[in-house]
């Protein structure tokens, strides 16, 4: 299956009094079309960072971007046009998301007017009926404002609006955490049966790993800017290798008030403005040698086919 994504040693760094932040770090990725790839990490670890990097709604320090085996790295604004019909982005909160003063019409139509997607304001009404019956929604929905909505129909309307262009890809920014449990099990539903019905590729980012392990393909760990650990999700879940993911998994609850954490993590996490010499994790991690204070880690390929950067293996 061709890989739809590919980066290579992507890096954004931003200014600060206090010196150059490395949000994202050398990130190497490649993602295959029609599957689900699931990214975690602590909050503050560059996640969020990361996929507007990709969406070059920032502008990366270094690296490449390629959206299928096109180099869209130095893109220009007229350029760029193009290829937001190709990735969208669902965001984290639904109710900032969409602005309170358009009705559900008027933001759905958005997408359509800015890329020319309907002849005249019919065809557009057809379009955007379709689209909310595809999220579960009424007719009379388009006529609404945010504030009359629930949490669960806004995110369908901010999916809605991610799909309105038909893209290939699509980015999830933490798309559940704003929303009950029951409505997160709706959403997640819904978006898996879309993806199978209009072959999509999906990114989720998320600090939630139990959503993660049901919805992902793929899992990849991300520290400090930098990926510590990726494979397939049952792999990874089931037997973590890198120290800082068996720590992330563990730091878990579980629904039991008589079980406690076990070997969770501790410590914080250090600065990205100056982070430590060596393996960033080397401060926090109970398994650390010599070594990994003194030389940074490569990812290397094990034999069950995930890619580690620790230098225990």
């Amino acid at each position: 299956m061709k890989n739809i994504l590919e980066i290579n040693n992507l890096k954004k760094y931003f200014n600060s009094p206090a010196g150059s932040v490395k949000a994202v770090d050398g990130i190497d990725l490649k993602i295959k079309k029609g599957e689900t790839f699931g990214l975690v990490g602590e909050s503050g670890c560059g996640k969020s960072t990361l996929i507007r990097t990709i969406l070059r709604l920032l502008k990366p320090s270094y690296g490449q971007i390629f959206l299928n085996n096109n180099d869209i790295t130095n893109y220009e604004q007229s350029e760029l046009k193009n290829i937001r019909k190709e990735m969208s982005l669902v965001f984290q909160d639904p109710h900032s998301s969409l602005n309170p003063r358009m009705t559900v019409f008027d933001t759905l139509s958005r997408p359509f007017k800015i890329h020319n997607l309907a002849k005249n304001k019919e065809e557009m009404t057809v379009e955007i009926v379709r689209l909310l019956k595809l999220m579960g929604l009424q007719t009379e929905h388009m006529i609404r404002f945010p504030h009359e909505l629930s949490g669960g129909q806004k995110q369908r309307i901010g999916i809605a609006r991610a799909l309105a262009v038909e893209p290939e890809l699509v980015f999830f920014d933490e798309p559940t955490s704003a929303l009950d449990v029951s409505v997160q099990a709706k959403i997640l539903k819904l978006l898996d049966k879309t993806r199978k019905e209009f072959d999509l590729t999906y990114f989720y980012i998320s600090h939630d790993i139990n959503l993660i392990r049901v919805v992902s393909d793929r899992i990849g760990v991300m520290y400090l800017g930098k990926m510590v650990e990726i494979g397939d999700a049952k792999t990874i879940y089931d037997k973590p290798k890198h120290p800082y993911t068996k720590g992330l998994f563990k730091s878990v609850p579980v629904p039991d008030p008589d079980i406690k954490l076990k070997d969770a993590l501790v410590g914080e996490v250090p600065s990205p403005v100056n982070p430590p010499q060596g393996c960033n994790f080397s401060p926090r991690c109970p398994e650390a040698i010599d070594k990994c204070q003194k030389e940074e880690p490569k990812l290397k390929k094990l034999d069950d086919g995930r890619r580690v950067a620790c230098h225990l293996f």
